[in-house]
């Protein structure tokens, strides 16, 4: 199901022993947009220190969506004792081997999917022993060759949106895949340009990002933003709204085969 981020926020976050904190904000991949991690302020429990949650923790069936809580495999010790990483600065890549090598979980990075070689975090949700030693090397691969590329939703929103032809708005929003935990869309709000009306953009549409000059650049039209469909948050997004909105931009949809593997979404580049 697809969800907007922001309706994650301060969702509890439920170890197996009791509860941890509330969701903070997001870490995402900018090179194949999925969420890698939840930032959770952990509040009075360890005196507001934040910490990281892999999606490989939720598993695949959550039950408390609609009682805003999420579900985690962890102790409330193990997530104490987890290695601490300085939100405010940059998480490298070491930090990540650390962080996952700690839980146990294989890397996501070096594989052909969207979770390396998985395409659900679920998928990992296995202790790092039983990983085989192709698995590992594929990691080893992916480590030494790429930086950590993580982004946090708070640090995106609020980025200007470039269509081909000038200005269509802002990044108000991300909709994330509550499964793949992909970010299947920003939601732009045209206010400036067009008021009341809000859209969505593919990350997969998206031609290049000037992280410095907090600029997202699409190849489409301002015409062609306009007269596409309209997003209305107080409504779910159907298959039926996704088909509608890949015919009309003339692009492939993410369930198609091959349209929304990292190789397609790694598109969008930094500058």
């Amino acid at each position: 199901m697809l969800r907007n981020i922001t309706q994650l926020k301060d969702f509890v976050i439920q170890a197996t022993d009791g509860e941890i904190g509330k969701v903070d904000q997001f870490y995402f991949d900018d090179e194949t947009w999925a969420i890698r991690y939840l930032v959770v302020n952990t509040s009075r429990w360890l005196e507001g220190r934040l910490v990281l949650i892999s999606p490989i923790a939720l598993g695949q069936k959550q039950k408390g969506w609609k009682s805003k809580q999420l579900d985690v495999a962890l102790t409330k010790k193990q997530i104490e004792d987890s290695p601490r990483i300085d939100t405010h600065k940059p998480v490298s890549r070491q930090h990540e081997a650390v962080y996952l090598g700690y839980y146990g979980y294989p890397y996501y990075w070096g594989g052909p999917n969207l979770w390396g070689l998985a395409s659900y975090p679920a998928g990992l949700a296995v202790q790092r022993e039983t990983v085989t030693e192709a698995e590992k090397a594929q990691a080893r691969a992916g480590k030494e060759s790429a930086d950590s590329h993580l982004r946090t939703t708070n640090e995106v929103t609020g980025y200007h949106i470039k269509a081909a032809d000038g200005e269509i708005g802002h990044v108000e929003d991300f909709i994330v895949d509550d499964e793949t935990w992909a970010i299947r869309y920003l939601e732009v709000d045209t206010q400036n340009w067009w008021p009341g009306k809000k859209v969505l953009v593919s990350p997969t549409w998206i031609d290049s990002v000037s992280w410095p000059d907090s600029k997202v650049y699409v190849g489409l039209s301002r015409e062609t933003i306009k007269n596409g469909p309209e997003y209305t948050e107080s409504m779910p997004i159907t298959r039926e709204f996704e088909k509608r909105l890949y015919d009309h931009y003339g692009r492939p949809a993410y369930w198609q085969e091959g349209s929304g593997s990292p190789a397609a979404l790694r598109r969008a580049k930094a500058h």
